[in-house]
């Protein structure tokens, strides 16, 4: 079946995707429309340390969208290399040109959840809250499309697919581009089809307003050995929408973002993400219920990977992991399978890329699956020895590190 994925307006740049999927799209009838353009959608934006363009090409792919927002509240986390003066002057006279309630508040540093929450408190009476990081660029039918799924009482969140904007740049990002959205489109993807998504991405997440109003108070007040917690807020949230019901993505609604470009952004970012990932584990077996898919598709996926960890270990320790038959066919092994396992990246159609272009994001695969039990393996068990570590604010921008791209 294929999929029209739609398009993204960045600036003069215009994507168009197309992907074939077995994951099933929403589709709304004119009554659940109607019902859906009557809710209260918010966007909440918290930007620390962000590029100005970035930030401003984030906003303006906001104020385009096809259904418009009914508010966009703007939080700078206090930061350190800028007020963004003219970005914020600029974003309240598009709001009131039109018709948008535009919000811009300037708070002493706390965190992203704090930035998140001062949006929030401006707009109690929301329906659905939309999260957006600060660098992320909408495509026009993003809001259009991730609501379709509403019309479901069940559903209490909606995951979008987010894209790497700057694939281009480098190999990191070119490996960052394939990892990601085939994640998305086959992990996730298959985890919607049950209801059962169990983390979505900040750039584009949509929640129903009771997810987050009623656990404003452990929102803010996570903490972990007594100190407050700052990072898996997305983790958090998508876990209270499996509290409440059904937690999916909408394969329709998606957003491009700025990956790392270099190696130190990027480990500080997966150290960042891993560390989380261990902290809210626990959170999960605690909280999810037995009967759930999730709960039990979360413990096969930590079952996989110790037996991986322990065969690993085994054949390193008796010398068999350095045999060139045992290397030969476990690196034909790899390649192969990365190749399979990617292939649904191939059916993907952006504008910004050529053919070439996109056989040589596909030709990173046997590399990714390199990196991933080398690299990503190493630091994942030393995020998993300093998951403490985890309740630093912004972990990971001390300053702006990846620039917007040209319009």
């Amino acid at each position: 079946m294929g999929l029209d994925l739609g398009r993204c307006d960045r600036g003069r740049r215009r994507h168009r995707l197309s992907a074939s999927s077995r994951e099933r799209t929403v589709r709304t009838t004119s009554v659940q429309r109607d019902e859906l353009d009557a809710l209260r959608v918010v966007a909440l934006v918290p930007a620390y340390n962000e590029d100005d363009e970035a930030l401003r090409q984030c906003l303006q792919s906001m104020l385009t969208q096809t259904r418009p927002l009914d508010a966009i509240a703007v939080t700078d986390d206090g930061s350190t290399t800028g007020n963004y003066a003219q970005v914020r002057a600029w974003f309240l006279q598009e709001c009131a040109a039109r018709g948008v309630t535009g919000h811009w508040e300037r708070t002493a540093n706390g965190g992203k959840r704090h930035a998140q929450i001062t949006g929030v408190r401006h707009e109690l009476g929301a329906d659905v809250f939309l999260t957006v990081d600060s660098d992320t660029i909408l495509d026009p039918d993003a809001v259009r499309h991730g609501l379709q799924p509403f019309a479901d009482e069940r559903v209490q969140s909606v995951a979008g697919i987010v894209l790497t904007a700057n694939y281009g740049a480098n190999l990191l990002t070119r490996m960052q581009e394939l990892w990601f959205t085939t994640l998305q489109m086959v992990n996730r993807g298959a985890l919607s089809s049950k209801g059962s998504v169990m983390v979505n991405c900040g750039g584009l997440a949509f929640y129903r307003s009771g997810v987050i109003l009623d656990n404003l108070d452990t929102y803010l007040g996570e903490t972990l050995f007594g100190r407050p917690m700052h990072a898996s807020d997305d983790s958090l949230l998508t876990l209270w929408a499996l509290q409440r019901g059904r937690a999916v993505q909408q394969s329709t609604s998606f957003a491009f973002t700025l990956m790392p470009t270099k190696f130190s952004h990027h480990r500080r970012q997966q150290l960042r993400w891993m560390r989380g990932s261990t902290v809210r584990s626990a959170w999960r077996f605690r909280h999810l219920p037995l009967r759930s898919f999730a709960y039990w598709y979360h413990l096969a996926k930590w079952a996989q990977y110790g037996a991986v960890t322990v065969t690993v270990g085994v054949l390193a320790a008796t010398g068999m992991l350095s045999h060139p038959v045992v290397l030969v066919w476990g690196g034909l092994v790899m390649v192969g399978l990365q190749l399979l396992l990617n292939l649904p990246y191939l059916t993907l159609r952006r504008s910004d890329q050529s053919v070439g272009q996109r056989l040589a994001v596909y030709a990173t695969a046997p590399l990714v699956g390199l990196w991933q039990i080398t690299v990503m393996r190493v630091l994942r068990w030393y995020a998993m020895g300093t998951f403490r570590k985890v309740a630093s604010v912004w972990g990971t921008r001390g300053t702006v590190e990846v620039a917007a791209l040209a319009a």
